[in-house]
């Protein structure tokens, strides 16, 4: 299936998957599954118990299900798996913003509006890009590790930003940031590179928070408390405004 092309008239196949383990997981799972085996020979069973269920754990924060992401020039989709906790009209992060020596543009520096998408410990952690284009920046800052739901979080904790620039004048960026668990931000792209929308393009271990920097005139169409896909939930349309309303039920 990975690459498959369906669409909303029924092409493609579809069904479910176990979903794989992505190969950071390995040597975490790894230490859990050996401590676990050596306590079960000793016959230590309260300890063998805990550790195996560590393992299971591991292997699940860890987990790479696929995704289907809508192809679309307009679409932003979230690049993370999570709840929409915070929606404002914010100066994007100066790093994203000022002359980096390359000769590569910046955002404008201009209000845009953040959306950030906070992980739960329980949530698929792998992050995703939200536009097709050209990795512009990548630029990691050390931090602190407050509580990634918290709103200085996006300035105070361990972080880092990536900027695409998708070629028509249009750019998104995004950070990912470290929480109360989380002690590693781990790249799978570089400046230069060039990725489609939905494609893996990083992780935070164990529990943190995406920001999302819309371009001006875009308003996003998610709503606080919003659970998204990464890869798949749309959060904005370029150009594209507007009201949207919802319940919570």
């Amino acid at each position: 299936m990975p690459g498959e092309i369906l669409d909303n008239q029924g092409r493609g196949t579809a069904g479910w998957h176990w979903p794989a383990v992505h190969p950071e997981a390995r040597k975490f799972a790894a230490v859990s599954a050996l401590a676990c085996l050596m306590a079960a020979l000793m016959g230590w069973s309260l300890l063998a118990w805990p550790l195996g269920i560590l393992t299971y754990g591991i292997c699940a924060f860890f987990r790479d299900p696929l995704r289907v992401t809508p192809r679309g020039d307009r679409y932003v989709v979230a690049p993370a798996d999570g709840l929409i906790t915070l929606i404002q009209k914010v100066a994007p992060p100066r790093e994203l913003v000022m002359e980096d020596g390359t000769g590569t543009p910046g955002l404008p520096d201009a209000l845009v509006t953040r959306v950030s998408i906070f992980m739960s410990v329980f949530d698929v952690h792998i992050n995703r890009a939200p536009i097709n284009g050209t990795v512009s920046r990548v630029i990691y800052i050390p931090g602190k590790f407050l509580n990634a739901d918290l709103d200085k979080a996006s300035e105070e904790n361990e972080r880092q930003h990536i900027l695409i620039d998708r070629g028509n004048g249009a750019m998104i960026g995004f950070t990912q940031i470290a929480g109360l668990v989380a002690r590693r931000i781990v790249p799978f792209v570089k400046p230069g590179d060039i990725i489609g929308a939905g494609q893996r393009v990083g992780l935070i271990r164990f529990g943190s928070r995406v920001d999302v920097y819309l371009p001006e005139g875009t308003e996003p169409k998610v709503l606080l408390g919003q659970r998204t896909v990464a890869g798949e939930t749309i959060l904005a349309e370029i150009g594209d405004v507007g009201l949207i309303e919802g319940v919570s039920q």
